[in-house]
């Protein structure tokens, strides 16, 4: 690894630890500007009461001391207990929502991906067939369809009208639709992108050279057109895992999916503010994480890209 892309790699480091310092300090001073508090809602809350909840969570303290206090847990992943769910901590929460959407999430990116870079590339060498106008018009319909849509066209026609799966994601098989739901958009985006990098490396020169020099077909394409048409489909790595985590904060909710999208949304409506903060926070490092690791693939795929 030379230096300049050492260099590169360090610089965005920091840019992510800045990054991550920006998020934490909005997130915490929004939910402070939010009118109304966490106990609100609480039945019969005497002001005694109000404040020794307060003083418990620390609540009590002045503004700043208690961003001090919240960036200081934050660095080491302590976010403190849960102001809803008692005698719960966050961090605990969050872990145990993850083991469900990390889940979720892993195997719906790895059918996104390999499904959107076999049919980009059938599309490319198939191109203006048939099988390429089925899946260009498919993969339309799917980039256009907002995953909530979707999640409850497939809940209402494969468990409801067809009853051949679970509505609930809890249930033996009940992670299926939610898989599919959270794979179909970024499939059929990785299918356009491949398609159309592929053609492109196709009318290349360097591609009509090695079929000149008598390279088979096969060689041809595993080796330097679908090699060299990969590079966009890296470049939407980051915002493909970004698209999966989001999108399951509402796909958990449509299929009950006990994980960290429906402790998210939960804590919003509940006003749990030390959770709402905790998710964000570790969401933005994810989404933060991924991106950097894509755009150092760039060069593990194409050597002859500069990292500045």
């Amino acid at each position: 690894m030379d230096s300049k892309t050492v260099s590169y790699i360090l610089k965005r480091i920091v840019m992510a630890v800045f990054t991550l310092w920006a998020v934490i300090t909005i997130t915490f001073f929004v939910m402070k500007a939010v009118p109304g508090d966490p106990f609100a809602s609480e039945k019969a809350v005497t002001p005694a009461a109000r404040a020794a909840l307060e003083a418990k969570y620390g609540l009590d303290k002045p503004l700043f001391e208690q961003y001090l206090n919240y960036l200081s847990g934050a660095i080491h992943f302590d976010f403190g207990p849960s102001l809803k769910q008692r005698g719960r901590d966050v961090t605990a929460i969050i872990m145990d929502g993850m083991k469900t959407s990390a889940k979720i999430g892993i195997i719906a990116l790895i059918v996104a991906t390999v499904s959107g870079i076999l049919f980009g590339a059938v599309a490319a060498l198939k191109r203006n067939s048939i099988i390429d106008r089925i899946i260009m018009v498919m993969t339309t319909a799917f980039v256009s369809m907002p995953s909530f849509i979707m999640g409850s066209l497939l809940l209402i026609l494969f468990s409801i009208q067809l009853g051949w799966l679970p509505a609930n994601g809890a249930a033996e098989g009940g992670l299926i639709l939610p898989i599919i739901t959270l794979a179909l958009y970024p499939m059929s985006y990785i299918t356009r992108l491949t398609r159309s990098s592929m053609l492109d490396v196709l009318g290349q020169d360097y591609i009509r050279t090695a079929k000149a020099k008598g390279v088979s077909q096969r060689d041809v394409l595993l080796h330097h057109a679908l090699k060299n048409s990969l590079i966009p489909v890296i470049t939407y790595f980051g915002p493909e895992l970004a698209y999966i985590v989001t999108g399951s904060l509402v796909v958990e909710q449509i299929f009950a999916v006990p994980g960290i999208g429906r402790a998210f949304v939960n804590s919003i409506t509940g006003r749990d503010y030390t959770l709402i903060m905790g998710t964000t926070v570790v969401l933005a490092s994810l989404i933060v994480i991924m991106n950097l690791v894509s755009d150092i693939l760039y060069k593990v795929v194409d050597p002859r890209i500069t990292l500045e």
